[in-house]
């Protein structure tokens, strides 16, 4: 049987998260078809999990070819599948070291990762081939604050968030000129960057979908109706929110989005699954983000769309595994 590890962890406030996805991932596998460990990142601790992911068991992982050794076995894998949500597995660095050592992973390469993990930088590429996206401002650190700037191409209400972040940390909608100080620092504390985006009002709406060489599948969307100011952390963690599947509009919408989604996998060059969120304005579509390791717990947004869309997730992986390993 093919070897599988699951890698988890990472150096984000995300990590409890990539732990929740991989506990998903482990649990949809095929096990009869897989044989599957979990393996966990905390910046250089690198702890393969041979007795689950819940046991203290604890194996340390050999950086110069990404093995285990455990009872005696040494442990070679045949493919990593990526489910760090943040540094380094979302932004190409743990794609390159796996480039390195020539061992295959599920998500996208290097280039198309790093582009995906910044917002500002995806967004306004693709903006160039004619994807709407919100009016924005990019911060590079606390002293570029411009009030005034700010409102001048945002307006208000606004949100203020980590231009690579995710899962809603440090992000803030904004509705008074005076609340953004306090914004822009507390998005400063994950990262590095902080972009300012325009609100836009409208339906969200969320896309997955996944290419092998044999097809394109683009996946049913979920609308997402939050119970609170917007889709933040709770929202998304702690069901203060519906999730509609598939979502309540217009098939030539539904049409149209998801022939988005599919260019946008293309024009980024994406492999594995990737989720794309719009917002539906009354003048038209527009992309809030492209995530190219979404969440993968049995209520996240894709395995939601694989089960509405008739397949089992134990198959999607299959497929996509198989694809790349051919």
């Amino acid at each position: 049987m093919k070897k599988i590890a699951i890698v988890a962890g990472g150096d984000s406030s995300e990590y409890e998260v990539s732990l929740k996805s991989a506990r998903g991932l482990y649990s949809f596998i095929d096990h009869q078809k897989y044989q599957v460990w979990i393996v966990i990142l905390h910046g250089h601790d690198w702890q393969a999990c041979p007795e689950g992911i819940d046991s203290q068991v604890r194996v340390p992982i050999d950086r110069n070819d990404f093995s285990f050794t455990w009872q005696g076995e040494k442990i070679c894998f045949d493919l990593a599948w990526i489910t760090i949500h943040g540094t380094p597995g979302e932004n190409g660095i743990l794609q390159g070291y796996f480039d390195l050592i020539g061992l295959p992973y599920q998500c996208c390469n290097v280039l198309a990762a790093a582009l995906t993990f910044d917002k500002y930088t995806c967004n306004h590429y693709l903006g160039a081939f004619g994807v709407r996206t919100a009016r924005s401002i990019l911060l590079k650190r606390p002293e570029d604050f411009n009030k005034q700037e700010i409102l001048r191409i945002c307006g208000m209400p606004c949100f203020v968030k980590s231009n690579v972040g995710g899962s809603s940390f440090g992000t803030t909608k904004v509705k008074e000129a005076g609340q953004l100080k306090e914004a822009v620092d507390i998005a400063f504390r994950e990262g590095p960057e902080v972009i300012v985006e325009a609100f836009l009002e409208g339906t969200e709406v969320t896309s997955g979908c996944y290419k092998t060489a044999r097809r394109t599948v683009c996946l049913p969307l979920t609308e997402v109706v939050s119970h609170n100011e917007f889709f933040d952390y709770d929202a998304k963690y702690n069901g203060e929110v519906e999730e509609i599947t598939p979502a309540r509009i217009p098939d030539a919408v539904r049409d149209e989005i998801q022939a988005t989604t599919s260019r946008i996998y293309d024009l980024i060059g994406c492999q594995g699954i990737i989720r794309a969120d719009y917002i539906i304005c009354r003048d038209g579509i527009y992309l809030l983000e492209v995530n190219t390791t979404p969440g993968m717990t049995a209520t996240s947004f894709i395995p939601q769309e694989v089960r509405a869309n008739g397949q089992d997730m134990g198959d999607v992986m299959d497929e996509i595994i198989t694809d790349i390993l051919k």
